[in-house]
């Protein structure tokens, strides 16, 4: 019969360190595995251009681009992303100037109380790396997960369509 250790065995705190990129930014963090890469964003590299919204990624608000694909950050562990790159509305920007499409939001009204809008830009910069030239339907069905409480999304549509042709050019 073997005999039970005499020293008890230490808990795993479960804290793990991670290093994710975030707009060519290193973050290297000690971390809860049970932290959202939504609240990683936020709280630790505090950029907070990434909004909470729903929390189940019914309401897009929380979209970023992770390794080159769009997902919605509040459904994604912050030790999942260790080692990966992501991009959020903050890293659009370069020097001061607008991105082409969060240009186009404020030049065809696509925005209203702008909850939703770092959401919708990173899933339509998303869209239009992969299309840059998608119909009226392809943006609807691109945006289809992102959801806006203020706008009746034809300022939405419209802005993305401006952005696509400014970017093809």
């Amino acid at each position: 019969m073997a005999r039970a250790s005499a020293k008890p065995k230490k808990a795993d705190s479960g804290v793990r360190s991670i290093t994710v990129n975030i707009n060519g930014v290193d973050y290297r963090r000690e971390v809860e595995p049970r932290l959202l890469l939504v609240h990683f964003i936020r709280d630790v590299a505090g950029l907070t251009g990434t909004h909470v919204g729903c929390e189940t990624s019914n309401c897009g608000a929380c979209t970023v681009l992770f390794n080159g694909k769009s997902i919605k950050s509040c459904t994604a562990l912050a030790v999942q992303a260790d080692g990966a790159r992501v991009e959020t509305i903050e890293g659009l920007t370069h020097g001061g100037a607008l991105h082409p499409i969060q240009r186009a939001f404020w030049d065809n009204h696509g925005l209203q109380c702008g909850f939703c809008t770092p959401g919708m830009i990173m899933q339509a910069y998303w869209m239009l790396k992969e299309n840059p030239n998608p119909t009226d339907d392809e943006i609807k069905l691109g945006l289809s997960g992102n959801l806006c409480r203020c706008t009746g999304y034809q300022n939405i549509i419209t802005s993305v369509r401006a952005a696509a042709k400014e970017m093809r050019k």
